[in-house]
């Protein structure tokens, strides 16, 4: 039997659909429900752009989050002359219902490709709740009046921070991983509250929004992709359940998964096959190089270029120094191998070995989430090039550039209706006809670039470039 996608989303969820009372023409978090970017509606456009199916555009400030859909009301933030915003549109006229700046007390370092308000908000249907890099988080009701806020960091990244906060009941999640202290936290949504906070010190900096995993007659999990692992959590508890190894250093992209497996990308620099070396052991390497003999390795003790060159990203605590901490890291992700991979859900402990399906190691983003639509894994990279997968095996289907609409990508491909739409950083957007053999219905031209990813919800389409927020639905 073929599952719908709606029935392919509650079969994965199972139980856990019964924690998000949310609507199912609603688009609550970051690439929609559990982002999987995968969406029941249909009718959707083909063609579309600034006069072309437009129901309505307002414009906005810069920012790179994602639309968040909930009620009669779209969540978003954005940044204006050093201020931050949490905004709240009105779903049906895209009118503005209120703005409210939040404190920024600091400016912290960003890559120049990721920005002040790259976290998507999430909605539980009545509140929003933000993440900032800059502050931390906070929440507000549907009429703009603060909740509860709790200011985080600073934090020790030369990327920025760009996870979103995840809603799993009454629990908000929202992992802070960083070059070091990295952490877990989980609060109570309605006051703020921590619940529990783990730490984390054996993960440096990752970006990837987490989901959520319902086992067979066991407690909520939340699943949280890290530097070299994936580890399963309790929501309520914040106990580690399972983990996987074997993941690159640096993740970006949100997992995935179906009901029985989970899909798992990661790509950071100098990690393709082929790239990896053998890094000496801490001890030995300081026999040989630590003149001064204090147990750490200064830059003017090491004449290697490949480290010196790279000393700021290696010193991961900022003390001038490598200790034995910074050269585990430094080894591991020389170790580490880019990859997509498959694993099947749940158990106990290290399930590496146990659960490892297939791995597939070539033409894979940087930063786009994978989407897993009708039987089909789509992986989107610079320069346009689509791969499909089989699910099953990680044999590619078809691997093509999408004509017409080059360039970097940083927005996450999304399904719906029996297509995959895909933008491009310069704003080409790419209607596909869904399928292993995919096929491009249309490219289209926005009127401005996008980092943010497209939500669908009530037969619209919604996509924010950078300068504004539009909305499309089918008037042909």
């Amino acid at each position: 039997m073929r599952y719908s996608d709606s029935m392919r989303i509650r079969a994965a969820l199972g139980p856990l659909l019964l924690t998000l009372s949310m609507a199912g023409a609603d688009w609550p978090m970051f690439r929609g429900p559990n982002a999987a970017g995968v969406s029941s509606d249909t009718g959707l456009p083909v063609r579309l752009g600034p006069d072309q199916n437009v129901v309505w555009k307002t414009p906005l400030p810069p920012g790179h989050s994602s639309p968040s859909i909930a009620g009669n009301k779209i969540f978003l933030t954005a940044h204006e002359d050093r201020k931050l915003y949490v905004y709240a549109l009105d779903r049906e006229s895209g009118r503005i219902l209120w703005r409210r700046e939040v404190p920024r007390e600091r400016v912290e370092r960003l890559h120049q490709a990721n920005g002040p308000t790259s976290a998507t908000p999430a909605s539980d249907g009545d509140n929003v709740y933000a993440f900032f890099t800059d502050f931390g988080l906070i929440s507000f009701d549907g009429q703009g009046k603060e909740r509860w806020r709790l200011p985080l960091g600073p934090f020790n990244t030369p990327m920025g921070m760009s996870a979103s906060p995840v809603l799993a009941g009454r629990t908000l999640l929202q992992i802070c991983d960083q070059e070091d202290s990295s952490y877990f936290l989980a609060l109570d949504k309605d006051t703020g509250k921590r619940k529990w906070r783990i730490e984390r010190p054996e993960y440096t900096r990752g970006f990837s929004t987490p989901i959520l995993y319902q086992p067979a007659g066991g407690p909520l999990q939340v699943l949280v992709t890290g530097s070299y692992q994936l580890t399963a959590y309790q929501v309520e508890t914040g106990e580690a359940v399972w983990w996987v190894r074997g993941l690159t250093w640096q993740l970006k992209p949100t997992p995935v998964m179906d009901r029985e497996n989970l899909y798992v990308l990661g790509w950071a620099g100098e990690a393709d096959p082929g790239q990896q070396e053998v890094v000496p052991a801490f001890e030995e390497t300081l026999r040989k190089l630590d003149a001064n003999g204090d147990g750490k390795l200064e830059k003017e003790e090491i004449a290697e270029p490949r480290i010196t060159n790279q000393w700021d990203s290696l010193d991961l605590d900022l003390d001038g120094t490598l200790g034995e901490r910074d050269w585990r890291m430094y080894q591991a992700k020389r170790a580490v191998v880019n990859a997509v991979q498959s694993f099947r859900l749940g158990g106990r402990g290290d399930m590496t070995e146990q659960s490892l399906r297939w791995k597939y190691s070539k033409s894979l983003p940087n930063v786009p989430s994978p989407l897993l639509y009708q039987e089909v894994l789509y992986l989107v990279k610079e320069g346009g090039i689509l791969t499909s997968l089989d699910p099953k095996t990680g044999a590619v289907l078809k691997q093509a550039r999408l004509s017409g609409a080059p360039g970097a990508y940083f927005s996450s491909p999304v399904g719906a209706d029996g297509k995959v739409y895909t933008v491009s950083e310069e704003g080409k957007m790419t209607v596909l006809k869904a399928g292993g053999q995919w096929e491009i219905l249309a490219v289209n031209e926005l009127d401005d670039g996008c980092h943010a990813t497209p939500a669908i919800a009530g037969g619209r389409l919604y996509v924010r470039t950078h300068s504004a927020l539009y909305c499309f639905a089918n008037k042909d």
